[in-house]
C-alpha cells in the first residue's frame, strides 16, 4: 500500500504532463482533480466539486480526474476508476458514460463484441473476473457500474482504442457495446443518494418494512431486523430485505447506536421517505 502511494506521488505529475502535451496542439488546457470518497459522501463537498468542474468547463478547461492515491485510506478507496467515473457521471447528470477497455467491448461466448445490451443482469454470465494487466478493474466491474448508471438513466458505452477515431465512433454507437438506459425521474439530489458514493452502514428489514418502502413510505425502527456497521445521522446506508436483496439507499435520520437501542420501536424514524431511493 505504501509503495502504491509513493508511486502515485511520482506518477501523477508525469501523467498530467503527458495530457497537457497531447492537448496543447488543440489549444486546450487541462486541470488535475484528485478525488476521495468523502467528496461523494457529503452533499456539500460534492456540490463544491461539481461547481468547480462547471467553472472549468465554462473556461474550456478539461479536468483529468483520478483518485488521490497518496492519502486515500484502504477502507475508503474506490474499487477502481470504473466506480469513480460512474459516481461522477451519476452525480453530474451525464447523458453518456464511456468505459475504455483492451478488448473493445463486451464479448459473447464466441468472442464477438455484443453490440447492444438492454438488461445488464442477463450478460453477467459472459464475463470472467480477471482484471486487465494494467488496471484495477475488469469487465465484471464495468458491468456492475453500468447497471447503476443505466438505472439512473445514463447511456453506457464500453469500447476500445485500437484506432485513433474509435472514441468518436463509439459515441455514435458504431463500435463497442452500448447499454440502453432505463427511464429515470430522480432529482439530482436523489441521483446522488442512489449512487451510494460512500455507504457507512447497512440495515436488514422485515417483509412489512420492505413493502412499505416500495410504497414510498418512511422506514421505522419497528421494521428493522438488524443493524450492521457504525454510522452517524445524515450518512448513507443501504437497506436489504430479509432475503439479502438490496432494496434502497437512504440517508439515516439517526445513528446506528440509536437505531439499535430503539429497534422495533413503532414511532422511531430511521429514514424519511424523501431520503430513500429505491433500487
Amino acid at each position: 500500500m505504501i509503495q502504491r502511494k509513493a508511486a502515485a506521488s511520482v506518477g501523477n505529475p508525469l501523467l498530467v504532463g503527458l495530457y497537457a502535451t497531447f492537448f496543447a496542439p488543440f489549444k486546450i488546457h487541462i486541470a488535475q482533480s484528485l478525488c476521495e470518497r468523502q467528496h461523494f459522501a457529503h452533499r456539500n463537498k460534492f456540490l463544491q466539486l461539481k461547481q468547480t468542474f462547471e467553472e472549468l468547463w465554462r473556461s474550456n478547461i478539461i479536468p483529468i480526474v483520478n483518485e488521490n492515491d497518496v492519502i486515500s485510506d484502504r477502507e475508503l478507496k474506490f474499487s477502481d476508476n470504473d466506480e469513480l467515473a460512474t459516481l461522477l457521471a451519476v452525480g453530474f447528470g451525464a447523458e453518456t458514460l464511456m468505459y475504455c477497455t483492451s478488448v473493445g467491448g463486451l464479448l459473447d461466448a464466441d468472442g464477438s463484441i455484443v453490440p447492444q445490451v438492454t438488461d445488464v443482469n442477463e450478460v453477467f454470465k459472459l464475463v470472467r473476473t480477471e482484471k486487465s494487466f494494467l488496471g484495477l478493474g475488469g469487465m465484471a466491474s464495468k458491468l456492475t457500474f453500468a447497471k447503476l448508471a443505466t438505472r439512473m438513466g445514463i447511456r453506457v458505452v464500453i469500447f476500445g482504442m485500437n484506432q485513433p477515431d474509435e472514441l468518436l465512433r463509439a459515441l455514435k454507437g458504431e463500435v463497442g457495446t452500448v447499454f440502453i438506459p432505463g427511464k429515470s425521474t430522480l432529482s439530482a439530489r436523489n441521483r446522488w443518494l442512489g449512487s451510494g458514493g460512500l455507504v457507512s452502514g447497512y440495515l436488514k428489514v422485515d417483509d412489512g418494512a420492505g413493502k412499505a418502502l416500495l410504497k414510498r413510505k418512511s422506514l421505522l425502527a419497528v421494521g428493522v431486523l438488524e443493524v450492521m456497521g457504525s454510522f452517524e445521522a445524515g450518512e448513507l446506508i443501504e437497506i436489504y430485505s430479509s432475503q439479502q436483496e438490496m432494496i434502497a439507499v437512504a440517508r439515516a435520520r439517526a445513528t446506528s447506536q440509536a437505531i439499535q437501542e430503539n429497534i422495533k420501536a413503532n414511532n422511531f424514524e430511521v429514514a424519511h421517505a424523501n431520503d430513500i431511493v429505491l433500487l
